[in-house]
């Protein structure tokens, strides 16, 4: 019981206010003995509600040790001005958009007929001309003889001296 006493009088006691953000939320440090290490303790006290919304990312950062240092007020006022310039060329662009948008819909439009990519019919005609009969009988000869080998081709398996028809192959006994 009296060392949880002794840890809440430190809580109060040996706090040291690292800085506070615009909204009026308060940063806090502690540092104490854990097994014989120093340990550093973060935490902010909010103004008002608590709300983990309104803390900026530079002290999120801090809090959970991504940040050896605090961030300094200088620091802090800079980077809000880079937000807010961020801001305003977001709307700029938004602002552009929408005009372009306006000026596209009132010039016309010529439909070229094309919808997406190349179609088949395309992809069919960068090839030489030849009557398209031709080209799929040629295709689909091709294509039988890969399937299905001719009978007559005989081929010797290596070492044997037998001859091999495909399809009647027997190991030798």
């Amino acid at each position: 019981m009296s060392k949880l006493l002794s840890r809440i009088a430190g809580f109060f006691s040996s706090r040291t206010m690292v800085g506070a953000d615009k909204v009026g939320n308060r940063y806090f440090i502690r540092k104490e003995e854990v097994d014989g290490i120093m340990k550093e303790k973060r935490w902010v006290v909010f103004k008002g509600e608590k709300d983990p919304t309104s803390i900026p990312v530079e002290w999120i950062c801090w809090l959970n040790g991504q940040r050896k240092v605090a961030p300094t007020p200088e620091e802090m006022i800079e980077l809000e001005a880079r937000r807010e310039r961020v801001r305003l060329n977001v709307a700029l662009l938004k602002e552009e958009e929408e005009r372009k948008a306006k000026e596209g819909s009132t010039r016309k439009v010529v439909k070229t007929g094309k919808v997406g990519g190349p179609d088949l019919k395309s992809f069919i005609r960068q090839f030489p001309a030849a009557s398209e009969g031709d080209k799929m009988e040629e295709a689909s000869d091709a294509m039988d003889d890969m399937r299905n080998p001719k009978e007559t081709d005989t081929t010797e398996p290596t070492g044997t001296g037998a001859s091999f028809k495909p399809g009647t192959w027997q190991p030798p006994t």
